[in-house]
């Protein structure tokens, strides 16, 4: 929901950013915001920190950073606390999931070695290929969501952060099917004191930063907060929550393609899509039930962006397979190919083939900060409920259940950036033009 005549809150005090998960996302994101710090590096691939947004006419010339545009929190103002099931502090992560050079580690390695893991919330049903010591014990979900509350206000007292964003940057878990319990907020706190098993783990940690007023995006395709009951308590409790699954190799690539062959009016017989990757993530899909997870994630693009119900000539019968492979040699750097058959003029058949060679954390890392900082700038804008702005981030993204999905990218971006100049009451853009030629 947006608030008429938004006023924006001031970023002032720090930003504590929440993580659920200190892998190789977590520790690229955080390792690559102490560089940008230090002057290490730049932040490449973030929106709002290397973006603009056009103001007016053409002819007005205004074109400002986004971050100049909107007052975004200052990268110097992050501070962060993660959860995991290992107890490796966040230098140790970071060189385990060897994203990062070592050289690079080694001279961040006193703020990493400073962040250390809280015990996590979890439950290996959920995730069946990951078993960790480092673990919340209590008899119930509900405890267990206490206890996550209390590590969050430890946190913000210890180190005197204003405001927080949490981000699931965890593994994928099993399919769960919307169930009664997910219907309403009375019945999903019924479930945390029952120990309903369509509870997951990640929904513990939303019910936790929902009740403290904290924005929350889900990173990876869980259910999670897109369920009733968790748009009831964001409503409540006015808090922005925005997901599903960050939106950075092929699916990214998906969602630059199909709008071309949409936009040309070209047909498409099949696209056929397989990954190789060894990292954790790569090692949790491996587990059938995690995969559905994640193959309900990356099949549906295709359908919302081509709209073959809109387009039976050219996109009613395709075929579309998605596989990715556990291949330990490859670790985080990813690669994925594409077989599309299209078809053109008369019918005439063509193809195209991809070969993205990609780093998972890389791409991710960006995705990460700019969640945090547009989060953050919604809940100072009195923005809550589901975030269908940030969609340009997602490969499901949340929206009304009357409402279909936006997954061609373009529009996705242009959604977001006219969201910010409702923000600071400037014009929406249509790119219409007549009026230049009037």
């Amino acid at each position: 929901m947006i608030e008429k005549g938004i006023k924006i809150e001031n970023p002032t005090g720090k930003l504590g950013v929440l993580l659920i998960g200190l892998g190789a996302v977590s520790t690229t994101f955080i390792a690559g915001i102490e560089a940008i710090k230090k002057g290490l590096g730049k932040p490449i691939g973030s929106l709002a920190q290397m973006g603009t947004v056009r103001l007016g006419k053409r002819t007005e010339k205004r074109v400002p950073r986004i971050a100049e545009f909107v007052s975004l929190a200052e990268i110097d103002d992050l501070v962060f606390a993660a959860w995991d099931i290992f107890e490796d502090d966040a230098y140790t992560a970071a060189g385990k999931a060897g994203v990062l050079e070592n050289d690079l580690l080694r001279r961040l390695k006193a703020e990493l070695e400073a962040i250390r893991p809280m015990k996590a919330v979890f439950d290996s049903r959920y995730v069946k290929k990951l078993h960790g010591e480092h673990v919340k014990e209590a008899k119930t979900k509900w405890d267990l969501a206490q206890q996550l509350i209390d590590d969050i206000q430890r946190f913000q007292k210890e180190k005197n952060v204003s405001r927080m964003v949490m981000v699931w940057c965890g593994s994928t878990e099993v399919f769960i099917d919307q169930t009664e319990v997910h219907q309403s907020l009375e019945k999903l706190e019924a479930g945390l004191r029952n120990n309903d098993e369509d509870v997951p783990s990640s929904m513990i940690y939303a019910y936790a930063a929902l009740n403290l007023g904290i924005p929350f995006a889900n990173g990876a395709p869980n259910l999670t907060v897109d369920v009733p009951a968790f748009c009831e308590l964001a409503e409540q409790k006015r808090v922005p929550i925005c997901g599903k699954d960050f939106k950075t190799g092929q699916t990214l690539m998906k969602t630059m393609i199909a709008p071309g062959l949409k936009a040309r009016l070209l047909g498409l017989s099949g696209w056929f899509s397989t990954n190789i990757l060894g990292n954790r993530d790569g090692e949790v899909l491996e587990d059938p039930e995690s995969f559905k997870t994640k193959e309900e994630s990356k099949l549906s693009v295709l359908d919302y962006i081509l709209q073959p119900d809109v387009y039976p000539d050219l996109f009613s019968d395709f075929y579309h397979q998605v596989r990715i492979n556990y291949y330990p040699p490859r670790k985080d750097n990813k690669e994925g190919w594409d077989n599309l058959d299209i078809f053109g003029w008369l019918g005439y058949p063509m193809q195209i083939k991809i070969n993205f060679l990609c780093r998972d954390s890389i791409l991710a890392a960006p995705l990460v900060l700019d969640l945090v900082l547009f989060l953050d700038l919604a809940k100072r804008a009195g923005l809550y409920g589901i975030q269908e702005w940030l969609s340009f981030y997602f490969k499901s993204p949340m929206t009304l259940p009357e409402l279909y999905p936006e997954h061609d990218l373009f529009i996705q971006l242009m959604k977001l950036k006219n969201t910010l100049r409702y923000m600071r009451g400037e014009e929406q853009i249509t790119h219409l033009g007549l009026d230049y030629y009037q």
